[in-house]
């Protein structure tokens, strides 16, 4: 995939874009693990991801979080990791100004920046989130959550506990307007290390049973 130099709050941010040339293609952003703990764009998760929109006909970024490969900056707590997200965001949006929908992915922290992102970019439809880190966060900020997804999680996760994930999808159930699929994945640990392909096909099934047509009518604000 093409390299993409992306300008950010702390200088410049490394990124890999995949253009779909249809002037109208939904566009999605997918964000990497936690920077301090060897997390990058090259994730093999983010990275599958990553193909998943391509196959499905997105404009697709991903990105390394200030400090992370060559892109520039140090490692701020968060604060600064969400305003990367944000940048790179309006990067892929200045890129693709007719896309039909926005969505946002992540794995581990990257779903929780994901999700944070989510609640600070209105025009975002959807949202795929990875082994959410719902022991270590606080998700309390998702009141309401304003958009539907899917929180993919599993079974044999050791980092995350089950509970921790129960307790944010049943918060968000009881939201209206939107919808959460919950797929509790059976033999998946943290990291998908031998269900790589049956997470890739829940992907792949979600984004082709929720993405719009064609011919659905453009977002306002998009």
């Amino acid at each position: 995939m093409p390299k993409v130099v992306i300008p950010g709050p702390a200088g410049r941010l490394e990124g890999r874009y995949n253009h779909n040339r249809d002037p109208r293609a939904p566009i999605a952003i997918c964000l990497a693990p936690h920077p301090a703990h060897g997390g990058t764009m090259n994730n093999r998760l983010v990275y599958s991801t990553f193909h998943a929109f391509t196959r499905a006909g997105f404009s697709v970024l991903r990105f390394n979080f200030r400090g992370v490969g060559e892109s520039q900056g140090v490692w701020s707590g968060g604060e600064g990791e969400l305003a990367d997200a944000a940048s790179a965001l309006d990067w892929l949006q200045a890129q693709n100004p007719n896309a039909r929908e926005v969505w946002t992915a992540g794995f581990s922290y990257g779903a929780y920046m994901a999700m944070q992102l989510l609640m600070r970019r209105p025009e975002i439809d959807r949202f795929i989130a990875i082994a959410p880190p719902a022991h270590q966060y606080d998700f309390g900020f998702l009141a309401p959550c304003p958009s539907s997804g899917v929180i993919i999680h599993g079974e044999q996760d050791k980092v995350v506990p089950i509970s921790a994930v129960d307790r944010l999808v049943d918060k968000l159930k009881l939201q209206k307007d939107i919808t959460v699929d919950y797929q509790l994945m059976q033999g998946a640990d943290h990291f998908f290390t031998e269900t790589q392909a049956d997470l890739d096909a829940a992907i792949e099934d979600y984004i082709a049973r929720e993405l719009s047509p064609a011919d659905a009518p453009l977002r306002v604000g998009v």
